[in-house]
């Protein structure tokens, strides 16, 4: 019951912020450029922050071994989920990003922290990085249809990239950064969610929300979104030993998170369908107050 009025309060936010883009846009503050100039915003400067923000904390060896231990778990869980996504919607770019990368960071974050304490957060830094920097290469190769989006030079000098190095070489080297810089890095890392929430809710103010519930493919979507991909990244965990179960528990969290809002971003400034990608969005975020405490449920149950 508390995992489920957590999930319900995060939806609730969630919907609050789509709700301020959404009145913005419909009376007249945001355009469809202004939108655009928004996603940029996000994607340049507030999610590189967000990800060196996660790097910046004190070094222990405990927390090393929780990194490594968190990266490869990580990468495990992200390639089984663009492997599935791929296999199930390789015609349809938009369901294939939608499904392969969940909303680890605003909906898997809280769920972590209520249930395994503010330690375990370490866990989700990793999986966040990881998926922000796949969404950036692969996924965006996804979309555009494009193989050479994975070219060397694309990948070194994206920023993603760079701010995951950039977060490395804090914590491994312990380089304290300066107050004034801190804070810097620290507060436009805050903006991370509530501008992803309030630029798509500008994108849903673009669109019918009456299809929202008339579409097949989206229940698909969230299907393997919400139930097929968790179900087997719980399935892969549990093979692993019952020493790792808060870090597997933290990370079947953030893998088994909504369809994440970047996909209308990355939709959108790739000239897609993003009020499609909207709707996925908002879809599978409603059903996930359902299936996110099944899946944890299941994990309690199964791995003894």
């Amino acid at each position: 019951m508390e995992l489920a009025l957590i999930a319900l309060r995060q939806t609730a936010v969630m919907f609050l912020l789509m709700g301020i883009g959404w009145a913005l846009c419909r009376g007249g503050k945001i355009s469809r450029d202004g939108s655009r100039e928004l996603a940029n915003l996000l994607l340049y400067v507030i999610l590189p922050s967000a990800i060196l923000n996660a790097f910046c904390t004190e070094y222990t060896a405990e927390k090393s071994r929780r990194l490594l231990c968190a990266f490869g778990l990580s990468l495990a869980a992200l390639l089984l989920a663009v492997l599935v996504s791929r296999l199930i919607f390789r015609r349809h770019p938009i369901d294939h990003f939608g499904a392969a990368f969940s909303n680890a960071g605003f909906m898997g974050l809280p769920l972590i922290q209520a249930l395994l304490g503010s330690e375990a957060v370490i866990y989700s830094a990793p999986f966040i990085a990881l998926l922000n920097f796949l969404q950036w290469t692969y996924g965006v190769s996804v979309l555009t249809g494009q193989k050479g989006g994975l070219t060397l030079r694309k990948t070194v000098t994206n920023p993603i990239l760079l701010s995951l190095a950039a977060g490395l070489a804090c914590f491994y080297l312990r380089i304290t950064l300066p107050d004034v810089l801190s804070t810097t890095v620290s507060s436009v890392a805050a903006m991370n969610s509530p501008a992803a929430m309030i630029i798509l809710g500008v994108y849903l103010a673009q669109t019918d929300l009456r299809s929202l519930f008339t579409a097949p493919r989206l229940y698909a979507n969230a299907a393997v979104r919400l139930l097929l991909i968790p179900g087997l990244t719980l399935a892969l965990f549990g093979l692993l030993p019952a020493s790792l179960r808060e870090a597997r528990l933290a990370l079947l969290i953030a893998a088994s998170a909504p369809v994440g809002a970047n996909v209308a971003v990355y939709a959108q400034l790739n000239h897609l369908d993003y009020t499609y990608a909207s709707k996925s969005v908002c879809l599978s975020t409603l059903l996930s107050i359902g299936t996110l405490p099944l899946v944890i449920a299941l994990a309690g149950l199964l791995w003894q």
